[in-house]
């Protein structure tokens, strides 16, 4: 009998889930798992070990329709939210950098101008965001302020020109190549955003080095010193927290589809493995336990891959509430997580080089089990959904 072939990501789709999927939704999955097939596995454990990500692939992703893709005019792809997450789900399996880098320009710094922004900033930064030749970062989290945003000490007053904002932001993907910042920033009328270009006067952004995570993605440092802003680069509509969070609503959606992808790569490297790795004169395929592993694999990825997709249909019918989100990014991220954790244990020592994908998306999904909301916070959502009470307090 002739061996079987590699596994393919298709039959590992047991269920047959992607057959769901409307024409242009798969159009959108064999655009992107193409470009990333080409253009960035090759080079992705280069990029991942050297902790960088070429600017380069920006106007290449704008130039496919992913930056913004869900948003619409402004040369925006306007497609839907099923096609925007099967979009992040085939770049996360390239690599999580690569999802975040299209994430935070489309969900945390292209939408709240989409939404929030005036329509000279619209007309200013959107269309060059979209093609790519405009780069966004998103400036909430600061060095003692992450889960709790609302104490944060950024602030903006006004004087006779504008505004002067004055504070630091951390751990700030895109930051140290962005051509504009979304900053968030407290005024005494509550939580204000603010676009603050490269170059301002007092503003800078320093790349954080030494990551053993998301080391193909650029993640920096903001520092506001007395940036004076004309009074037009505060996002006139809307005030408070609610900015805020729904742009991270927007970014968790892309998370819970992407990390779907990131588990799917891991699964699909340990079932080769599995089939080609000979011990004791056969396949570690053979051996029960080495089955029961991949079994189990296969079923906590299909429960995520449902659960994106059935949030995705919430989220088209405009009935998807922020604790949704919560539950399907904790639960969706930790599957991937143990995935990952698993894929490692069957590539044994071969599963911690870079020459296979799995230690590095299981290095990548532990940034991801904690950015854009920790699983804790996540967690005490839901558990305010399920009980009324709010534990954050």
């Amino acid at each position: 009998m002739p061996p079987r072939p590699p596994a393919h990501p298709a039959s590992l789709d047991l269920l047959q889930i992607d057959d769901q999927l409307s024409s242009e939704e798969r159009l959108v999955r064999d655009t992107v798992r193409s470009y990333a097939a080409d253009r960035v596995l090759p080079h992705i454990a280069d990029w991942f070990e050297a902790g960088t990500l070429p600017r380069e692939l920006v106007p290449e992703l704008g130039k496919l329709g992913l930056l913004g893709m869900h948003l619409t005019g402004y040369g925006c792809a306007g497609m839907g939210p099923v096609a925007y997450g099967v979009a992040c789900r085939e770049l996360e399996a390239a690599d999580s950098g690569l999802r975040s880098l299209v994430s935070v320009q489309g969900s945390l710094a292209m939408y709240p101008i989409w939404r929030y922004g005036s329509p000279e900033q619209k007309e200013e930064w959107l269309p060059r965001m979209a093609a790519g030749e405009a780069i966004g970062c998103f400036g909430l989290t600061e060095p003692d302020h992450g889960s709790d945003p609302g104490s944060m000490k950024t602030y903006a007053r006004q004087n006779e020109k504008g505004w002067v904002l004055s504070g630091t932001k951390m751990w700030i993907t895109n930051g140290a190549i962005a051509d504009v910042a979304v900053v968030w920033a407290g005024t005494p009328d509550g939580i204000r955003g603010f676009l603050v270009p490269r170059g301002a006067r007092g503003f800078t952004a320093r790349a954080i080095h030494k990551k053993m995570s998301l080391r193909a993605s650029v993640t920096a440092e903001l520092h506001l010193d007395e940036v004076k802003l004309p009074a037009d680069a505060v996002l006139p509509g809307v005030t408070g927290l609610r900015g805020p969070l729904s742009c991270l609503t927007e970014a968790r959606f892309g998370i819970i589809w992407g990390v779907t992808g990131a588990a799917r790569a891991c699964l699909e490297a340990a079932v080769e493995y599995a089939r080609t790795r000979e011990q004791f004169g056969k396949p570690i395929g053979g051996f029960q336990l080495t089955q029961s592993k991949l079994a189990w694999m296969l079923a906590d990825l299909t429960r995520a891959q449902l659960l994106a997709l059935h949030v995705g249909r919430l989220k088209e019918a405009g009935t998807l509430a922020p604790e949704q989100i919560s539950l399907a990014k904790m639960a969706n991220v930790r599957a991937a997580i143990e995935i990952a954790r698993q894929a490692r244990t069957i590539l044994g020592a071969n599963g911690i080089t870079l020459e296979y994908p799995v230690i590095r998306h299981a290095s990548n999904l532990e940034s991801v089990l904690t950015y854009e909301g920790t699983e804790e916070i996540h967690t005490l959502a839901v558990g305010q959904a399920l009980t009324g009470i709010s534990a954050y307090r």
